[in-house]
């Protein structure tokens, strides 16, 4: 979707700027700046979609029917579903989950497909199919699923929703407000637009220093962490190797397909797969980038709630999948 936005990076670095591609320099500029743009054009399209889809569906009646409907938990099997078909990493999930709140969609539901999105996407399962076989593979997606599924609903319980920043509570607030209007006007959707296109803009405005710096730590992790740096720690002697592995999974920002062939080359110097896969799934699940996004819509409290969760998930999938194979 992206292979050109690819080449336009490719060439400010290289061409434009005479950098070497070997360089450590060139390549987290070179993923600053193709991240940058990327995220910025999802984040606009995302946030203008979920705008117009706000302005007709209330927030209110979204909360409304997913708190009076006993879906007995296929909201969160869906979001996470949802989340098997966006090919996003981590950081591009969150101008998604974004929308979602702004959106009147349960807390816990977001968070399921926060946390599948970038975990299980038709890219990486290819990918999967080929390194792994398809038994893996299906043990894998269905893991993920569940993962993003049980994490929601476990979130959910929390009853989190006061640990929202202020600024994304004011956005629901004019969110609301904007609507009230709309509906009392009657107003045409030519109409609606510019306030729409405003909104949209605001946000962006609000949430692009958190972007750019969560994505130039990325950048940093990407071009100068090597990729062999941890395996020392994750042996199959050590009991220990599944969380050791998945927190020292949380500097290494890259998604699913990116990490994939790292895993392959792991399994294949010994160690074991759920080791090897409890580290992808911090690399792609948990990173340093996401957390300084998601700063601009969450305290650090609800954050560390949010990280501590999802890293107790993986841990134990990284030992059921050593049990199973």
């Amino acid at each position: 979707m992206f292979d050109w936005l690819q080449h336009i990076a490719d060439y400010i670095v290289f061409d434009a700027f005479g950098m070497n591609a070997s360089s450590h320099l060139a390549e987290a500029l070179n993923f600053f700046i193709y991240d940058s743009i990327k995220i910025l054009i999802l984040l606009f399209v995302i946030i203008f979609f979920m705008g117009i889809v706000n302005s007709y569906f209330p927030i209110d009646k979204v909360q409304n029917y997913l708190s009076r409907k006993k879906l007995y938990g296929l909201e969160y099997l869906m979001a996470s579903l949802f989340g098997t078909v966006t090919p996003f990493c981590s950081c591009s999930s969150v101008p998604l989950f974004i929308g979602f709140v702004s959106g009147g969609i349960p807390l816990g539901v977001t968070f399921a497909f926060l946390i599948t999105s970038p975990l299980v996407n038709e890219v990486a399962v290819g990918l999967f199919v080929g390194l792994f076989g398809v038994k893996t593979t299906v043990i894998y997606v269905v893991s993920g699923v569940l993962l993003g599924a049980i994490s929601g609903m476990i979130l959910q319980t929390f009853k989190l929703e006061k640990y929202l920043s202020p600024w994304v509570k004011e956005i629901l607030a004019n969110a609301q407000k904007e609507q009230d209007v709309f509906v009392a006007d009657k107003q045409s959707f030519s109409n609606r637009l510019p306030v729409i296109w405003y909104e949209a803009l605001k946000i962006i405005k609000g949430i692009l220093p958190y972007l750019l710096i969560g994505i130039a730590v990325g950048g940093l992790m990407h071009g100068y962490v090597p990729e062999g740096f941890f395996e020392q720690y994750m042996s199959k002697d050590n009991w220990l190797a599944v969380p050791i592995s998945t927190l020292l999974a949380v500097p290494m920002y890259s998604n699913a397909s990116g990490i994939l062939p790292v895993v392959q080359v792991l399994v294949a110097k010994g160690i074991p797969l759920g080791t090897a896969i409890a580290f992808m799934m911090g690399v792609v699940g948990l990173s340093l980038p996401e957390a300084m996004l998601l700063k601009k819509v969450m305290t650090w409290k609800l954050i560390a709630i949010f990280f501590g969760t999802v890293t107790v998930c993986i841990i134990i999938s990284g030992y059921l999948f050593n049990i199973i194979f």
